[in-house]
């Protein structure tokens, strides 16, 4: 009896409906299975970011560092990449790099 209650204090006119057998039936002609012709692709994006990713959501310079030699210690980037990106951060700057991502970026702007 409680949830008959609560249903019908979330809703209202569905309560009703179903109260007073004012229900409708609609027939489902079929089920669109192929991907193509719904309008999908069907395939999933995914992104993994790379190394400039993670830089460029750092404050500092020194976070940035400490994200390149990270990134070394699991093997996602080689000594020599790791020296190149580091040389350019030194002579241009973390925001050579790209303006910075705030959180939430892939949220707001999607995959770029």
């Amino acid at each position: 009896m409680a949830r008959k209650k609560e249903l019908g204090e979330d809703f209202p006119a569905l309560s009703e409906e179903l109260e007073e057998g004012k229900t409708k039936v609609y027939k489902v002609e079929g089920v669109r299975t192929d991907s193509e012709k719904s309008g999908e692709s069907g395939t999933e994006q995914t992104f993994m970011p790379d190394v400039v990713d993670y830089i460029r959501r750092c404050d500092t310079e020194s976070q940035a560092v400490e994200i390149i030699d990270f990134m070394v210690k699991r093997r996602e980037i080689s000594e020599s990449e790791a020296s190149e990106i580091k040389k350019k951060l030194r002579s241009e700057g973390l925001r050579s790099f790209g303006a910075k991502k705030e959180r939430d970026h892939y949220l707001r702007f999607g995959l770029e």
